[in-house]
């Protein structure tokens, strides 16, 4: 320990060390490194008598951690089915992207049920903003109910002395960086305050079976502000995303301790406030118009969820050096997919811009997209659309054979339900399939195959 008593820790990954380095050792990255006061010395402990007996695992009651519906279903859907009494969630996200509009309506719907059920009200601290302007947002969105009690406070003493008087149904917290504990000399938001705040507020809601609701901040690289010790201490991290520029949010789960981590929820950020968005379909086809040339539907998976996406691609003829302008897909897989229909379509794109782009937004990161980019593209060289209700799921190697995809039940199953009336498959996952009706399944070798079965033009 420094012989000042103080020592320097990393804001990104908790390192600590007894003097300033512009480079922490442990992450390795610049400008990272804060002083901190050191701890105390420790203090060996002492055996007590413990409080409660230990049971055998059998007698062990199950009724304080029976899942309680928020009354959003997208949100319930990401937690694995509601919240859970002496649960702790943080909520983190880019500043301006949503996550107290969400949580304001949480508030409001959580009070609601409250109320029917005689219980005790909601209790929102905010420490970023005043209460008045917290009220206003929330008789915007059309989130007011007197069972929602606000405070704007950012001392953790005060708040551990609200949350004790009101013993309330639901504790929601805006934002965690923001608490101070006046036991600390440390700043708010620093790793120490960081620590001490986030171990308070999970002893709080364990000790009074209360769920809690914490809101993160994030650094420039998306990450969680703060040390890691914040994430191992809660038990559900969830991650809330989004484009500025698009109404679509998105909530996942990165850890949790009573569910799945691979659901996501998805969200319609309107200027009245944010809705679930059970089926997303609207936002990512572009009213299906299936005489337009360059167009072709494929289905992404995320987590489990199969959500469609719709691939456009634009092919323009230039003499000087060509373009190439990808938004929603990887560049470098576009690229791959580019020089697929170069080498194995016999497409002459050396002297054309292309330009390939999703729609509404969304993000088709994965390979079953590979397919539908292929498509878009030979249908926008060629200036035909595809035949009407096509949607393509499957990765393309370079060789241009069609490979299989995970999760292909579930995407044909969604397709149907679109209304999609030809799946275009790897040949080598059609014996394993149940093919709902009003589909018709045609299972291909390569893209050359599935171009010609979708495509009128001559072999």
């Amino acid at each position: 320990m420094a012989k000042n008593g103080k020592l320097f820790s990393c804001s990104e990954c908790g390192w600590s060390t007894t003097k300033w380095l512009g480079q922490c050792s442990q992450c390795h990255q610049w400008g990272t490194i804060e002083e901190d006061v050191a701890p105390p010395p420790s203090v060996a402990p002492i055996s007590l008598a413990p409080t409660t007996p230990a049971l055998p695992i059998t007698e062990v009651p199950t009724s304080l951690c029976e899942y309680q519906e928020t009354g959003i279903s997208e949100f319930d859907r990401v937690l694995g089915g509601g919240i859970v009494g002496g649960g702790v969630i943080l909520i983190a996200g880019e500043p301006g992207i949503g996550k107290s509009t969400l949580l304001l309506d949480v508030a409001a719907k959580a009070a609601e049920k409250a109320e029917k059920e005689k219980k005790n009200p909601v209790l929102y601290i905010t420490g970023e903003e005043s209460a008045s302007q917290v009220r206003l947002r929330a008789g915007r969105i059309g989130a007011l109910h007197p069972y929602v009690h606000l405070a704007a406070e950012s001392d953790l003493s005060k708040i551990l002395g609200h949350i004790s008087s009101e013993k309330p149904s639901l504790v929601i917290i805006d934002s965690v960086q923001t608490i101070v504990n006046p036991q600390s000399d440390s700043s708010a938001g620093s790793i120490s305050q960081v620590k001490s705040v986030s171990s308070a507020l999970v002893s709080s809601a364990k000790l009074h079976n209360i769920p809690t609701i914490l809101v993160g901040h994030v650094n420039k690289e998306g990450s969680i502000a703060g040390p890691r010790v914040l994430e191992h201490l809660v038990d559900v991290v969830c991650h809330f995303e989004g484009d500025r520029h698009s109404r679509l949010r998105t909530i996942r789960s990165m850890k949790n301790r009573y569910g799945p981590t691979d659901e996501v929820g998805c969200f319609e950020l309107t200027d009245t406030g944010i809705k679930g968005l059970v089926d997303p379909s609207g936002l990512f086809l572009s009213g299906r118009n299936f005489t337009v040339p360059g167009t072709c539907v494929t289905i992404i998976q995320e987590g489990r969820r199969p959500i469609p996406v719709e691939v456009q691609a634009l092919t323009v003829t230039t003499g000087t050096r060509p373009s190439r302008v990808v938004s929603g897909i990887e560049y470098s897989r576009a690229n791959l997919m580019i020089a697929v229909a170069q080498s194995r379509l016999n497409f002459e794109l050396d002297n054309r811009d292309v330009f390939i782009s999703t729609v509404g937004g969304a993000k088709a990161y994965e390979p079953a997209a590979d397919g539908a980019i292929v498509l878009a593209l030979a249908s926008a060289y060629v200036d035909l659309p595809l035949a009407p209700g096509v949607v393509c799921l499957g990765e393309i190697s370079l060789t241009g054979e069609f490979r299989p995809i995970s999760g292909l039940q579930q995407r044909i199953n969604e397709a149907a339900r679109l209304g999609f009336t030809t799946a275009l498959i790897p040949a080598s996952s059609a014996h394993d399939l149940n093919v709902p009706e009003g589909i018709t399944v045609k299972s291909c070798k390569d893209i050359l195959e599935a171009l010609h079965s979708v495509l009128p033009i001559q072999k």
